[in-house]
């Protein structure tokens, strides 16, 4: 019997083993149907981390991505320098293949202008980000962006968005012009300090047995409170970390700035003593200066969003009782886009500033809506109420014995879903000048006021949802059916319908009254075209059956009519001529927050 002996080498053996198991391997992870995947969304052209927090530079760098990435929609422009030297940018959305900048209502969006408000800053980026990223993909989108024109500053106050990121502690909120807070004739000398090096200004406090007015909460002991009156604590507070620089006896009392930056704007100012924080005049800070003067450029902003935080608002004007409240047209439009607002927003309240919030003088929303006729809200963005969406957890919050109740809830939230990483506990340290005491009892910077990280999508793309949703709402002219009809000879009676089919009118009541948006312009041009008559027709149906004309308009020039309370949200009329000659004739509607349409007809 003849036997063959195998003479494949071992190595060739153990590499054709290596193949198989690397083929195995390849198939099992290939999806049936072949080598192509599908993920939720195609690929972004544009990636950005939205559960994290930007500083000015990335801001701005990613702003500049996102122009690189989509040059024919975005245009990046400085629109003026801050208190400390820094671009104010503002990206300009707009697609000019359906027309010039100018000819369409645009959309206004800014935040931070308090810079400890940062979360705004983020919501401006994401706007960017999802209109260019879904355009062409989504038709909502991709009409928004080639019906209107969107400003979109992601921060007006980037000195302070700055501080907040730099510094351990303090009070970001206001910008970087010099103030004596303390009237001590010196500026900005007496600012908060990390004393023990961890990166976060805290509380002091000192233990002084029996001689307090302080007192560790018995609801947890982290917390302090008063203690009542006729009773003795152990503790006495001593402000914010620091030290006494101007030996006034206080500490950290003249931080950086120290007014704030949303009481500088000319509408309804008031002088500081009226109006804390307002500075000497309005527009003196260059940032407010910035904006103003922007506005005043743009004539065809329509509708306007300034981003806050916190307490979960919806806000709209008047900041002050006195000013009076808006026409009742203008308050129709508002509350038909806050209530909305309220369902797309769950746990924000639509409410007017003044009555609902507080009093707000010299504020961009009076500037916005009463100075420049534009439909204008705040979004006070973030609530509480977000920590604990349920209604049974909104119930226990209820019981003063609930661990999740008033306080407390903040410490429970931090305990079990921060891991306790966002608390400075109470530890001991040896002050310079008060010996020694216990320093902590502050959540960090980012807790509070600002959402936690993993919270913060949601947080971008309601708001953005929100004012996507004003933004559709702004005026838009169209001019529907436009037809001449002989009367005799040469004379003709031509008839052309002229709708707003949107919330927001062509030009508000209050800005009707104050004269701060010059009238809309309703234009008839044509070769040798004489004019005789025009008249507005409420009903075109019932005038063909019983004409009748009540509307007659009293102008010297018919051929190039003003209407100066414009049109309307939601409202269709039809103008009716009566013209003489021959030809092409083109009837144009032009509004500066409407945008402009015509349509030409032939008289034959």
């Amino acid at each position: 019997m003849n036997t063959r002996k195998n003479n494949m080498p071992m190595k060739k053996i153990v590499k054709f083993v290596q193949y198989v198991l690397i083929l195995f391997a390849v198939l099992a992870v290939i999806p049936q149907g072949g080598l192509t995947q599908k993920a939720s969304d195609p690929p972004f052209k544009v990636k950005i981390d939205f559960s994290r927090w930007h500083d000015v530079n990335e801001l701005y760098s990613d702003m500049r991505r996102m122009q690189q990435a989509w040059p024919k929609f975005i245009r990046i422009e400085t629109i003026g320098k801050s208190q400390d030297g820094r671009d104010i940018m503002i990206v300009t959305i707009n697609n000019p293949d359906t027309g010039p900048e100018m000819s369409k209502a645009a959309m206004y969006i800014e935040a931070n202008v308090h810079g400890n408000e940062i979360q705004g800053g983020e919501i401006c980026l994401y706007t960017v980000w999802y209109l260019m990223e879904n355009y062409g993909r989504i038709d909502q989108i991709t009409n928004l962006v080639n019906e209107r024109v969107f400003y979109i500053c992601p921060t007006i106050n980037p000195d302070g968005r700055q501080y907040f990121f730099e510094s351990p502690g303090g009070s970001a909120r206001s910008g970087h012009v010099p103030v004596d807070d303390d009237s001590d004739y010196r500026f900005d000398e007496d600012r908060p300090t990390d004393l023990n090096g961890n990166g976060v200004v805290e509380q002091i406090r000192k233990y002084v047995p029996g001689r307090g007015n302080y007192r560790p909460s018995s609801i947890d002991p982290r917390m302090m409170e008063p203690v009542p009156f006729g009773e003795k604590g152990d503790y006495i507070m001593l402000g914010s970390e620091g030290i006494d620089n101007d030996l006034d006896g206080r500490v950290s009392e003249d931080d950086l700035g120290g007014y704030d930056p949303n009481r500088n704007y000319p509408s309804d100012w008031q002088p500081n003593y009226i109006q804390g924080g307002s500075l000497d005049y309005p527009t003196q800070i260059p940032e407010a200066r910035a904006s103003v003067e922007f506005f005043l450029t743009h004539p065809n902003i329509a509708g306007a969003q300034s981003y806050h935080n916190s307490g979960g608002m919806i806000l709209r004007g008047p900041g002050a009782e006195a000013t009076g409240e808006y026409p009742t047209a203008d308050i129709r439009a508002y509350d038909e886009l806050g209530r909305n607002g309220e369902r797309i927003l769950p746990f924000y309240r639509y409410i007017v500033i003044w009555s609902g919030l507080y009093t707000v003088h010299g504020g961009f929303v009076d500037f916005t809506n009463d100075g420049m006729g534009v439909l204008s809200f705040s979004n006070e963005l973030w609530s509480s109420e977000q920590y604990f969406t349920s209604p049974e957890l909104k119930e226990q919050q209820k019981d003063p014995n609930s661990p999740i109740s008033g306080r407390k809830g903040n410490y429970f939230f931090n305990d079990k879903l921060e891991f306790g990483s966002q608390l400075m506990e109470w530890k001991k340290f040896n002050h310079s000048q008060f010996g020694e005491v216990e320093i902590g009892g502050v959540f960090r910077k980012f807790q509070g006021r600002i959402p936690p990280r993993f919270m913060n999508e949601e947080l971008c793309h309601r708001n953005m949802a929100f004012t996507l949703y004003q933004a559709d709402e702004m005026p838009m002219i169209k001019i529907g059916e436009a037809a001449a009809e002989k009367v005799s000879g040469d004379v003709y009676r031509l008839m052309a319908d002229i709708s707003n089919p949107k919330v927001a009118p062509t030009i508000m009541d209050k800005a009707a009254q104050n004269n701060v948006v010059r009238p809309d312009l309703l234009t008839l041009e044509g070769k040798a075209l004489e004019v005789i008559s025009a008249s507005w027709i409420d009903n075109k149906e019932l005038y063909k059956i019983k004409p009748s004309v009540t509307g007659l308009i009293d102008q010297k020039n018919l051929k190039r009519l003003m209407l100066r309370n414009g049109l309307p949200g939601k409202t269709a009329r039809t103008i009716m001529y009566i013209v003489k000659g021959s030809g092409d004739v083109t009837v144009k509607y032009d509004s500066l927050k409407g945008g402009t349409a015509g349509k030409t007809v032939k008289l034959q």
